[in-house]
């Protein structure tokens, strides 16, 4: 059994949170939340909100315990970008671009591997 959650049009570039979702693939539900509790950057918070969110629709979907879930899939991708501009010296400007992301997080139970 799986269940996922999609958040879209997070204001995190891509990059960054990848490198949280690369401490959670893999990981028993229990252990991934430990991970992203005691993790100090912004997109652990994001990727927690995330997480929750695909294991209530698992658990809320059937009857699963939560001992049994793990963290099957995590990815992000990048959503639109934000373009702005900053003024600079002698009449130019410099291009902000503003990156967005949309970050999924499936979890399923250890019987369906």
């Amino acid at each position: 059994m799986e269940a996922r959650a999609i958040q879209r049009f997070v204001r995190i570039t891509p990059r960054k949170c990848n490198q949280v979702l690369g401490l959670i693939r893999g990981q028993a539900v229990e252990q991934a939340q430990t991970t992203l509790q005691f993790t100090p950057k912004l997109g652990a918070r994001i990727v927690q909100k995330v997480l929750k969110s695909a294991v209530a629709n698992a658990l809320h979907e059937g009857k699963v315990r939560l001992e049994d879930l793990y963290v099957k899939q995590a990815v992000v991708g990048a959503g639109p970008t934000l373009k702005r501009w900053l003024p600079r010296a002698q009449g130019r400007a410099t291009p902000l671009l503003k990156r967005t992301s949309h970050v999924s997080v499936i979890v399923a139970t250890k019987e369906s591997l």
